[in-house]
């Protein structure tokens, strides 16, 4: 009985071991069928990521670039700081790509190359010599004297994807060969003999993780590194390290070791700037060096592989100390390892670390202007195409147009505060500057500071634009019958409005001037006669001509409208004056040039486009009497700084209790827009003439623009007229001036002066002006 129950007990402890055996088996059947369903999914997600699209590359937009022919007007200056604005490095002796040399008027250089749109344009050294303010000449040693070439523009920002990651593409071959290698000796010295994960290196943090009781030291390899920031999370969690391992096992087994460290080279996080996150040397090497990565010397490129352990804590801005100890730990493992010469790291150590600032960088430089361009292509492109796609956006941009204009706002800001004291404290102000003949625009500038990305005062700030109107209620006088000699009076009225209230304009010197020429009241911007002559033509029509001029806002009928009670932007206003510097032909101001995609393939071109809404011979006219603005009006502060051929055609304004400070003019190659005033709008001490012309004119001076020549258009013909009367004088009789009338409408009668008493009047500046 005994030997039965033993076996009995025997039996069942077998059948409890089997059953437990089986168990075992089969949860291990399915542990292995759902790990392997794990790994297969694992393993799509690693290949169709990594064959796919990467990353979402955000819209590279680029200024012009500057184009250089012999007899340029272009001074050696101005060629120096746009080749700062490309990273060019100043060096004895010129060797490779992105270096300058300069000897008083000659530089030396060796130009990058472009993929443009239109063709490549190849590197090139060459040597240029500057005179007297000009571009003399340019020589290649390959090609001899060369008559154009085209620089590298300048990158001066993009249009980023919501996580504001941003990035240029490198590819290996292009990457310094020691960048890879500082790399490899710093991180991961094993990278080409392991599968993806490093055993050692994996016990060694573990122990260490042990030791300190939490997660401190990884143990991760390149390629560990790359599955963490491009498959899953920065977390320091078990789960996604146990996640990690086999996913960097996969990526190795189907891809090369090189593929993997182009893809880690693009991806690694090396700092940040604001709210942008910077990833890949190609993007940390502008942002740290401002130049190519294919630029770097051997202490650049071991400061950029430290970086990678902490870009925080190894800020070389923040913590230069740290970074150059971990720059020079890079230098010392690839010495050791034999990558480098002992005269090469003992170079290298003694080099500073050479980061440029922050905003010395013309990438995010021009916030205002990128405005411009983001409303422009959202007109025609989603914002998932622009911010994903790479697309490459060519504008307008005028770099030393820009640093002309900011240098200009920044000291004519200074002057008036010294000036005025704390009445002129807070001043905000903002710039619009084109080309008066294709509509681009140049530059912008859309605050005190213009680097701030925020409220856009150019494009945004609607403000009341005082007498800046003017020359609308003129040229529609003119299209209704009268001329510049027509008499109009410049007297105190009363209106009484449909709300009960009264308007009763007055001038700005509170002083009447009785019967005076249209020409005069408009060059001295007289308030009465200008709302006289404003409610005798219409507003309704004043309003049409506005329209046909480029405002595009709804405007209210309103009495007050003739005196500019009506706001707009500066971008508003520099449409406006564009048509009349364009002869009556409406420009539609433009920023962009052409957009590419990534491979270089046009996408869309903004050619220059036009279309007559005003006659020119009415304009013509108006532009007589804008060049009487700065000759005789409230702008001749021009003619003090400026040289008296340039023929300034122009009108300041000022809006009510002098809250805002305008002018708006043009030369002959350049327009410009000047607002000035305050946020919290209170009253300035000055007015547009006080202000607004002082920043204009600070900026032509800077720029030495071309002068304005206007050719007569058929219809207009010259006279003499006597300004006491209106009427047909002789061009030797005292007080007579030429005038251009519409043919047709030129007085009939005259004035007898008498025995002509010889000369010319002072006041025939306008000969000449026109061919």
């Amino acid at each position: 009985m005994s030997k039965k129950r033993n076996s009995g007990k025997k039996t069942g402890r077998r059948s409890w071991k089997r059953a437990v055996l089986r168990l075992i088996l089969k949860l291990s059947l399915v542990a292995i069928v759902i790990g392997g369903a794990g790994l297969v999914y694992l393993d799509a997600q690693v290949r169709e990521k990594f064959e796919g699209k990467r990353w979402a590359l955000p819209a590279k937009v680029y200024a012009r670039p500057l184009e250089l022919y012999p007899g340029q007007q272009l001074s050696a200056d101005d060629l120096q700081l746009e080749l700062k604005g490309l990273g060019y490095q100043a060096v004895q002796s010129v060797s490779r790509a992105g270096t300058l040399s300069r000897s008083g008027n000659r530089i030396e250089l060796v130009s990058r190359g472009f993929p443009f749109p239109d063709g490549a344009e190849p590197s090139r050294r060459m040597t240029l010599r500057f005179d007297q303010g000009r571009l003399r000449s340019i020589d290649s040693a390959q090609s001899g004297a060369l008559s154009l070439v085209r620089l590298e523009p300048i990158l001066i920002g993009g249009i980023y994807p919501q996580d504001n990651e941003d990035r240029d593409l490198i590819r290996l071959e292009d990457a310094p060969p020691l960048l890879p290698a500082a790399l490899i000796a710093v991180e991961d010295r094993n990278y080409y003999s392991h599968y993806g994960i490093s055993l050692k290196g994996i016990a060694r943090a573990m122990w260490v993780n042990i030791r300190a009781g939490r997660f401190v030291q990884g143990g991760s390899t390149l390629t560990q590194q790359l599955i963490k920031n491009f498959y899953l999370t920065a977390d320091r969690t078990l789960a996604r390290k146990l996640l990690e391992m086999p996913m960097a096992m996969l990526l190795d087994l189907h891809y090369s070791k090189d593929e993997i460290l182009e893809a880690y080279l693009n991806e690694v996080y090396l700092g940040q700037f604001g709210a942008r996150a910077i990833h890949g040397f190609g993007m940390g090497s502008q942002y740290y060096f401002g130049r190519p990565v294919g630029e770097l010397s051997l202490s650049q490129v071991a400061l950029l592989a430290g970086l990678v352990k902490g870009p925080s804590y190894y800020d070389p801005r923040r913590h230069p100390e740290r970074a150059k100890a971990r720059r020079d730990l890079v230098l010392k493992l690839l010495f050791d390892q034999g990558r480098i010469a002992e005269v090469q790291y003992r170079q290298a150590v003694d080099q500073p670390l050479g980061v440029v600032e922050k905003r010395g960088l013309h990438k995010g430089a021009y916030p205002a202007y990128l405005d411009v361009v983001k409303r422009q292509l959202r007109e025609e492109y989603r914002e998932q195409d622009l911010s994903s796609e790479g697309l490459r956006v060519f504008t307008a941009l005028d770099p030393l147009v820009q640093a002309r204009a900011e240098g200009a706002q920044n000291q004519t800001l200074k002057q008036l505060e010294q000036r005025f004291g704390t009445k002129a404290s807070g001043l905000e102000s903002s710039m619009v500057v084109a080309d008066p003949q294709t509509g681009e625009v140049l530059a912008v500038i859309g605050g005190r500071d213009a680097r701030y990305q925020g409220f856009n005062r150019a494009l945004d700030a609607r403000r009341p634009i005082g007498s800046l109107v003017k020359p609308a209620v003129y040229l529609t006088a003119l299209e209704q019958g009268y001329t510049l000699a027509s008499r109009i009076q410049d007297e105190p009225f009363e209106l009484k409005l449909p709300n009960g209230d009264v308007w009763s304009p007055d001038n700005f010197d509170h002083k009447s001037h009785g019967e005076v020429p249209l020409h005069r009241a408009l060059s001295h911007s007289y308030n009465q006669s200008t709302a006289r002559l404003g409610l005798e033509v219409g507003v309704e029509r004043v309003i049409d001509t506005l329209e046909r001029l480029g405002v595009e806002r709804e405007l209210k009928p309103y009495p007050s409208l003739l005196l500019g009670a009506q706001g707009l932007s500066p971008l508003e206003v520099a449409s406006v004056y564009q048509t009349l510097a364009a002869n009556g032909f409406r420009v539609p101001l433009r920023a962009i040039r052409s957009v590419t995609d990534a491979q270089g393939q046009e996408l869309s071109r903004y050619p220059f486009q036009l279309k007559q809404t005003v006659d020119p011979a009415q304009v013509h006219l108006i532009q007589y009497a804008m060049q009487e603005v700065a000759r005789e009006g409230t702008a001749r502060y021009v003619y003090s700084q400026l040289p008296q051929n340039l023929n300034v055609a122009g009108k300041t304004g000022t809006s009510n209790e002098q809250r805002d400070s305008w002018f708006a003019g043009f030369t002959g190659n350049r327009l410009a827009v000047v607002w000035i005033g305050r946020d919290d709008n209170a009253s300035l001490p000055f007015t547009g003439s006080g202000g607004a012309l002082r920043l204009w004119t600070e900026y032509m001076r800077r720029e030495n623009p071309e002068p304005f020549f206007a050719r007569r258009p058929e219809g207009v013909e010259y006279a003499w007229i006597d300004e006491a009367t209106g009427r047909l004088s002789d061009e030797r009789c005292e007080g007579s001036r030429q005038l251009p009338f519409i043919e047709g409408s030129t007085p009939q009668a005259s004035v007898d002066c008498g025995q002509a008493r010889g000369g010319r009047s002072p006041l025939d500046w306008f000969r000449g002006w026109f061919q």
